[in-house]
């Protein structure tokens, strides 16, 4: 046999082999997936399926996985027993306007960061990143007193205008994907005469459409989430946002499940609507901000 042919059927072993090495990889990343998205989803399975089951079989053991008989009392009675529509009206607008209003803030400050050149704007951006690591439990009862001193308490302007300021997380992110955009651009678009603004509307912000899904799905689902806000700054239940009413179905003795199962599968799927419509931008937005430090 001659050497050709030895080296021939070598490389031939050594291709199946690492086509079988890569099949096995593929499996195994599977299997895990699968099972790591059966351990994710159980929480939400196991609260659909209570919201639908009579109450003397919630706590049953074992426990029983399809209701029988399905029931949808509950949601009659969450919608009978609390202003639930008002609530959800609330949250969409505090959700809706500070997710705008970060979005279109954040990314201002972002685009400066990355592309305008200013003394001191790198010592600004790590000064302004290390106040990330102030607890924001101490600025509760500073922020309270001045939201107060406004006349701002029970309405909705400490959960909306705060944001309409930007906000570090969204900044940073904005940032990261600015500084991957080529100075050329930038500099074309000046040579023509085109404003600050201008680059950033009709250049800056076509390029980064999937930084700004991404951020949009984690700014409204931290705001549509949001418990500790209203709960401290809005007192009239007719302005209460949708987790500070389902709050109310567990008290200190007793806990409504079917209640409050019920109210939380309905306060979800807003959020799984949303990231169903934008998870292609999503997946690619937190690959492209992180391409350039």
């Amino acid at each position: 046999m001659t050497t050709s042919r030895i080296a021939e059927q070598q490389a031939v072993r050594w291709s199946l082999n690492t086509k079988s090495a890569r099949r096995l990889t593929q499996a195994v990343s599977y299997i895990v997936l699968t099972a790591g998205s059966l351990f994710t989803i159980f929480p939400f399975l196991w609260m659909l399926s209570t919201s639908l089951k009579s109450t003397q079989y919630m706590l049953q053991f074992p426990p029983q996985w399809i209701p029988d008989p399905i029931t949808f009392q509950h949601y009659n009675d969450v919608f009978r027993l609390l202003p639930l529509a008002q609530g959800f009206a609330n949250s969409f607008f505090i959700a809706i306007v500070g997710t705008i209003g970060v979005l279109f803030a954040s990314s201002l400050a972002g685009y400066s960061f990355a592309k305008l050149e200013f003394p001191g704007r790198d010592r600004i951006f790590i000064l302004m990143m290390l106040t990330m690591m102030i607890p924001g439990a101490v600025l509760l009862i500073p922020q309270f007193l001045l939201f107060r001193s406004l006349g701002w308490v029970n309405t909705f302007n400490p959960l909306i205008i705060p944001s309409l300021f930007g906000a570090i997380y969204e900044t940073f992110f904005f940032r990261q994907f600015f500084r991957t955009i080529p100075n050329e651009l930038i500099d074309a678009a000046k040579i023509d005469g085109a404003s600050f603004f201008t680059i950033y509307w009709r250049i800056v912000v076509p390029l980064a459409k999937p930084v700004f899904a991404t951020l949009a799905v984690l700014a409204f689902m931290w705001r549509w989430n949001d418990y500790m806000g209203p709960l401290i700054y809005l007192n009239d239940i007719q302005k209460q946002t949708v987790p500070v009413m389902i709050s109310t179905f567990q008290s200190q003795y007793l806990t409504a499940y079917g209640l409050m199962m019920a109210a939380s599968v309905l306060s979800i799927l807003p959020i799984i609507v949303l990231f169903f419509f934008m998870q292609r931008y999503f997946v690619e937005g937190i690959t492209l901000t992180g391409l350039k430090g």
